[in-house]
């Protein structure tokens, strides 16, 4: 099923929907990802969490020509929260993508990152033969919710975080799809 405003499928768990980003999703997005435990597990999100770069975000993920495709975990159906998080599909060269998450802090070690991420890697939107994914390495539960969905180490890199404002150690992950 396709949502009415993008050509983003809604994905259907037993716990939630994986939906498109809303303009009404701003508020909730704001106040988790301005939690500096939010950020700091994240390349791109800067904390302090300046004034309009959540609806810059948002805006962004309606525009026809943009880089990355972004789907609200939303709870609301099943009496959870409308916004548990976020999961991230970037698509890549040679029909690769590259997905990324966070979960908000009061939701975190409910399965709710795996159960998402199973949801979109079943559901490949994409059509992708391989996904990659990277996670720091100071957060190792990341690293289970990669390996508990089927992905395999393929080592140690670091990459930049914007609210560390620092590079940071990080371990790379591929999964190969059967499209």
């Amino acid at each position: 099923m396709f949502d009415t405003d993008t050509d983003l499928p809604t994905i259907e768990t037993d716990r939630f929907v994986l939906r498109p980003v809303r303009k009404s999703d701003t508020g909730l997005i704001t106040f988790y990802t301005s939690d500096k435990r939010v950020a700091t597990m994240t390349r791109n999100i800067p904390h302090p969490l300046p004034p309009g770069a959540v609806e810059a975000f948002v805006t962004a993920q309606t525009a026809e020509n943009r880089k990355e495709d972004v789907w609200i975990i939303d709870g609301s159906a099943k009496d959870l929260a409308e916004v548990l998080g976020v999961v991230i599909l970037t698509r890549l060269d040679r029909g690769q993508s590259e997905i990324r998450y966070w979960i908000a802090p009061a939701f975190w070690n409910a399965h709710f990152a795996s159960e998402a991420v199973g949801a979109l890697l079943d559901a490949n939107p994409h059509g992708s033969g391989e996904i990659f994914a990277e996670v720091f390495q100071d957060n190792p539960g990341s690293a289970r919710v990669l390996t508990n969905c089927g992905f395999d180490y393929l080592g140690d890199a670091e990459a930049f975080s914007v609210s560390r404002n620092a590079m940071v150690p990080t371990w790379t992950y591929m999964l190969k799809t059967a499209r």
